[in-house]
């Protein structure tokens, strides 16, 4: 066989695989989903929330933490300013955010809050935020302490490790240990791009603490949001591009054993746990296609699901809201309190809701 012969039965094959490989992506991604919007009563956007809330966890006083401002390669990003976090009473009928005040030798400048996670320590009362970071595009984990006085985050320490690469999530389990998230393998940016496409399932879940620093769960294609039982014996992961959440046991040298996989016809973003019912709350992006094009245009629209007994054989997974676009862009997070639902954004808006 001739050279031209060869090559053009080795362009032909490589277009065929392209062809294949973009058509799966297009799958992966929900590209062709459309949504019917299914609203809850009294929604209203929460004041002063312009460039996201990527992720917010609630205290069991009704006090909101906000993460916003987040700036991630390929998505939109609508300000210059370094990232904060925001507090929200939901017992206060203002419903005003308050910035807080970061205090100690810690570069506000280059703050760009990502993943957040509250732990209260048993011995006194003492409330640590985990923060994941991304200055200058790195990852990284800060630990706060919150002074509800002070209004501010005293700053602790920071967090770096050659597994904790690509983190996008956190879930602390002490004062200084915690499960996280790395939602690529590579850390070049091109090399990024080729995972989905290859349909690579190299991502994990690490456990950190100052005496163990180790991978705990793989074969995640993008390990996004995580969080933890009630109990504490169980982890959430979102298989974000699977559609899936992976449920896994926490065995006593703290790696995760497999449980099983729900299917949510999503790609959720953030988890968040109903201390009282154990149910799970998702953010999720219903379109994946749109998500990244991020076209004002035609904007991503935004989906939040529920999980009940999700430990049961037959767990019932609900959508509780769904919007085009119209209201709110792109939700990464829900998270219920006091018969209300707190709605929040990789890079828009947040929404509060009556639940019905």
């Amino acid at each position: 066989m001739g050279k031209l012969a060869v090559l053009s039965l080795a362009a032909v094959a490589l277009a065929a695989f392209i062809g294949e490989r973009l058509v799966a992506l297009r799958h992966l991604s929900l590209s062709s989903r459309e949504l019917t919007q299914n609203y809850l009563p009294n929604c209203h956007l929460i004041e002063g929330i312009e460039y996201g809330a990527e992720d917010i966890t609630i205290l069991d006083d009704g006090l909101a933490f906000l993460s916003t401002g987040l700036k991630y390669p390929g998505l939109p990003s609508y300000s210059d300013d370094p990232g904060k976090i925001y507090s929200l009473n939901l017992l206060d009928s203002d419903l005003k955010i308050k910035a807080l005040n970061i205090k100690g030798q810690f570069d506000k400048g280059s703050f760009n809050p990502h993943g957040i996670s509250v732990y209260t320590d048993e011995k006194d009362g003492a409330i640590y935020l985990f923060v994941v970071n991304h200055p200058q595009g790195k990852s990284q984990v800060e630990i706060f302490r919150f002074v509800e006085d002070e209004n501010a985050l005293h700053y602790i320490k920071t967090i770096r490790h050659e597994l904790l690469h690509n983190v996008n999530d956190i879930v602390a389990v002490g004062t200084e240990s915690f499960y996280a998230t790395n939602d690529h393998y590579f850390t070049n940016g091109i090399l990024k791009v080729l995972e989905p496409l290859l349909s690579l399932s190299w991502c994990d879940v690490v456990y950190y603490s100052p005496q163990t620093v180790q991978v705990v769960a793989g074969g995640f294609s993008s390990a996004n949001g995580i969080n933890i039982s009630p109990d504490k014996r169980h982890l959430y992961v979102s298989n974000i591009l699977k559609h899936k959440i992976s449920v896994m046991e926490i065995q006593k040298n703290t790696v995760l054993s497999y449980v099983k996989e729900v299917d949510v016809g999503s790609l959720c973003d953030n988890i968040e746990v109903d201390r009282e019912s154990g149910d799970l709350w998702l953010g999720c992006h219903p379109n994946g296609l749109k998500f990244m094009l991020g076209d004002p245009n035609d904007p991503p629209g935004s989906e939040v699901i529920r999980i009940e007994n999700i430990l049961s054989e037959k767990p019932r997974v609900t959508q509780v809201y769904a919007d085009d676009g119209s209201v709110i862009i792109a939700s990464s997070v829900a998270t219920p309190y006091g018969g209300k639902l707190l709605i929040g954004t990789v890079y828009q808006k947040a929404l509060i809701c009556d639940l019905k």
